[in-house]
């Protein structure tokens, strides 16, 4: 939900943007299309046969402002490793000019789970900048730890870096002050410290981001000073 916003901010500024939503829930990009969960590249793929049977057209949809958008998806539960989804889509968009005239490629990927499958934007020098989304909650942080750890493994044979910590508030105690010395535990910044709101929630039953939603919001606001950054 953070990701969505901010990228629905990102466009509001006129960045053109593709999202490779790396989650077996394939729900990264529900908000910017304004629908229910998109079919996944996975799921097609197994319809049709194989990637290779599948045209650029069947998995790429556009939503709020042209962005550009793709679910890898994930195996059934109990089945096969979700992670294969990932390396399957991202090499398929590759060789269908999905990146072409894109400012931003966002990767959305499941961050309590640090398999090897889930790294390969990090491991496959896909992505360059990483910034992890988490809250003040105990499991939060050492998740956020870990995929730090898993960075770092990577940090020196790709060019990726971590770009800073996204704190979703979840109104725990002393959330900004944890959050912080985390940040400055792994010698990185928290970037932004996004409040708790309702209005998200809202947002989100009409399957929308607040920026679509509410964009006089106070909520909106901070996700544009969030895009900004």
């Amino acid at each position: 939900t953070t990701s969505q916003n901010t990228l629905a901010a990102l466009v509001d500024l006129g960045q053109k943007i593709l999202i490779v939503g790396c989650d077996p829930k394939a729900d990264s990009t529900r908000l910017i299309l304004n629908s229910k969960a998109q079919d996944t590249v996975l799921h097609l793929a197994a319809e049709e046969g194989s990637v290779e049977d599948l045209e650029l057209e069947d998995v790429l949809k556009v939503g709020y402002k042209g962005i550009k958008c793709v679910e890898s998806g994930g195996p059934e539960p109990g089945v096969g490793c979700a992670g294969r989804g990932v390396i399957t889509s991202i090499n398929f968009l590759e060789e269908n000019g999905a990146y072409e005239d894109v400012d931003y490629v966002s990767y959305d990927v499941l961050g309590d789970v640090v398999c090897g499958g889930f790294a390969m934007p990090i491991r496959e020098n896909k992505a360059q900048e990483i910034y992890i989304v988490m809250s003040g909650e105990m499991m939060a942080l050492y998740a956020a730890n870990n995929i730090a750890k898993g960075i770092l493994k990577y940090a020196h044979s790709g060019g990726v870096r971590l770009g800073g910590l996204i704190c979703n508030e979840r109104q725990t105690d002393r959330e900004l002050d944890l959050s912080e010395a985390l940040a400055a535990k792994l010698n990185s910044k928290l970037i932004h410290f996004v409040p708790r709101d309702n209005i998200v929630q809202h947002a989100e039953l009409r399957k929308m981001t607040v920026i679509q939603y509410a964009p006089d919001s106070k909520q909106a606001a901070e996700y544009r000073a969030l895009a900004e950054k």
